[in-house]
């Protein structure tokens, strides 16, 4: 490993004078440690957040909105009773990812800023033909480029009810819509996300509005094994349903293109429309109408397809009283009675 220099500041304006080039924020430490072992990410200087005050809290705000501090856990998160009742499709995101070992140290604000990976992003040296990853290989939002998916379970839900990154840095605090988080490949040669250098991520938002989907909302993740494993697919569906008709829905699909991928045409078709599995079909082929296989992955659109109507019929059915033992998972029993009537 390359040497480092190490810093813990103990208020957030320390920890912001001490960023400089070649810096790296260190929470949890799940993903940057492992990488920094291998060599494909080499920081001159980690700081280490962990100490910093104020970040480690959820708190409803006097608007109804929930706020989620940057280093609260993973585990803690999806644990909370209050969030996972509001939030059911989120916890589920949270709880299908990693092992309960890792939930417990990753943090929040690190598990958004997981970078696109593809099947050699822990190589020094990759080959020279990546395309042989297509697994990893997104088929939405490249227009049929190389490009890795984002791995993140946490956000496709999170993009799916319009969550905000609060951040601050040398040009003081703003806010990201989270779906605007992760750049599309080539829009910023180099970076992967829409933080300016320096800047530091403070906490999630998630409005109001979002716990109006809580009745009929859930999170489908296909993995080669239930127990760890990044998704192959993955979608977050939600409804709000009035009279036997949808009122308003939400779609997002995870692991098809370099950032969690919403998609407001399906939402739009099936507002306004009865309850009904061809409808979820429609959808689902509206979802992937762009989607464009590279390097043999093929069936990876296929895939996403039937997952993003799978995940729709769930949701409809409504949310499980209790979270199921197998969180996400296609085998896990989709019956149970509602988490609200």
């Amino acid at each position: 490993m390359k040497p480092f220099d190490f810093v813990q500041p103990r208020t957030v304006d320390e920890a912001l004078a001490a960023w400089e080039p070649g810096a790296a924020w260190l929470g949890g430490g799940t993903n940057l440690v492992d990488l920094m072992k291998t060599g494909a990410v080499q920081p001159a200087k980690l700081i280490d957040i962990t100490r910093l005050p104020g970040l480690d809290t959820i708190e409803t705000r006097a608007d109804g909105a929930t706020r989620i501090g940057a280093l609260v856990s993973n585990a803690d998160l999806a644990d909370d009773p209050g969030f996972a009742r509001s939030f059911p499709m989120v916890a589920e995101a949270l709880l299908s990812g990693a092992s309960g070992q890792l939930r417990n140290v990753a943090t929040v604000a690190g598990n958004i800023m997981q970078s696109p990976r593809d099947a050699f992003y822990r190589e020094l040296d990759p080959p020279s033909d990546p395309l042989s990853g297509g697994a990893s290989l997104a088929v939405l939002g490249t227009g049929g480029r190389f490009a890795a998916v984002n791995p993140s379970d946490f956000a496709v839900p999170l993009v799916a009810l319009d969550a905000v990154v609060e951040v601050r840095g040398p040009g003081g605090a703003r806010e990201i819509a989270l779906a605007d988080l992760h750049l599309p490949p080539g829009d910023a040669p180099g970076n992967s996300t829409a933080l300016r250098p320096g800047e530091l991520i403070l906490a999630l938002r998630l409005p109001a509005a979002a716990a109006g989907f809580a009745a009929h909302s859930r999170y489908l993740k296909v993995r080669d094994r239930t127990s760890f494993a990044f998704a192959t697919a993955s979608a977050a569906a939600s409804l709000r349903i009035e009279g036997g008709r949808i009122a308003e829905a939400r779609l997002a699909l995870g692991a098809v293109a370099p950032r969690p991928w919403r998609v407001a045409e399906a939402e739009a078709l099936l507002a306004g429309r009865a309850i009904d599995a061809d409808l979820f079909a429609e959808a689902a082929e509206v979802a992937l109408s762009g989607a464009v296989a590279v390097g043999g992955n093929g069936w990876k659109i296929e895939l996403a397809r039937r997952t993003a109507a799978r995940a729709l019929a769930m949701a409809a059915a409504g949310t499980p009283a209790r979270m199921p033992a197998l969180p996400a998972s296609p085998f896990a029993p989709q019956a149970g009675d509602l988490i609200h009537a």
